[in-house]
């Protein structure tokens, strides 16, 4: 694999995270594939251009929602792409009255493809290992509804339950570090580079 390739998508990955939580709607529009972008995360799934408009109503009305990433590596077979880069989503808001932030350790799973010379996120599908969920206000109490906190899978539970508090429908069932759905999703990317028609079923 070239190294202008392993950059380039490097960099495809930090200006999605950086144009994205910056509210730069215009240039995160860009990392895109224009036909084909699909995003899926706990509160959304849907093309790109969904995802940009939901993200940035949010933005304009208070909801908190950051990413910061860490190592990477990417798969490429000719003009095709898969990338995987650590990242943790942090998001803060009130639960019953109760200032908290989430944190979220996963990957982002990416489907990418080389359109017109650049390459382009064509599908991405985040991998939810684990989180926690911590006071903003050590002194404060928060009792924790166990039933609703069951619901969800544990790499994702409490950013779920935080979500789920604040109105969002959160999707069961994503990819975790482990079991049949993360390993349906790997397949799914080795079929993406041997060139298979779509990436996967993210639906």
């Amino acid at each position: 694999m070239p190294e202008t390739d392993q950059h380039e998508l490097r960099r495809l990955v930090e200006n999605w995270a950086l144009w994205r939580d910056a509210g730069d709607w215009e240039r995160f529009a860009t990392v895109w594939h224009p036909a084909e972008g699909w995003m899926t995360a706990t509160w959304f799934q849907g093309p790109a251009p969904d995802f940009i408009a939901v993200s940035r109503e949010g933005f304009e009305n208070g909801v908190s929602i950051l990413h910061f990433l860490g190592g990477h590596t990417a798969d490429v077979v000719g003009d095709r792409a898969i990338t995987q880069t650590k990242m943790t989503i942090n998001q803060r808001a009130e639960v019953d009255g109760v200032e908290v932030d989430v944190v979220c350790t996963g990957r982002f799973y990416d489907f990418c493809a080389r359109h017109e010379g650049a390459w382009k996120i064509v599908r991405r599908q985040p991998i939810y290992e684990k989180d926690r969920l911590d006071l903003v206000d050590p002194s404060a109490t928060l009792n924790l509804d166990g039933e609703l906190l069951a619901r969800f899978p544990a790499g994702y539970r409490h950013l779920a339950y935080l979500q789920t508090k604040a109105g969002f429908t959160v999707k069961t069932g994503l990819p975790g570090l482990k079991g049949e759905v993360v390993q349906r999703l790997y397949e799914e990317g080795a079929k993406w580079l041997a060139g298979s028609s779509t990436p996967g079923d993210p639906h």
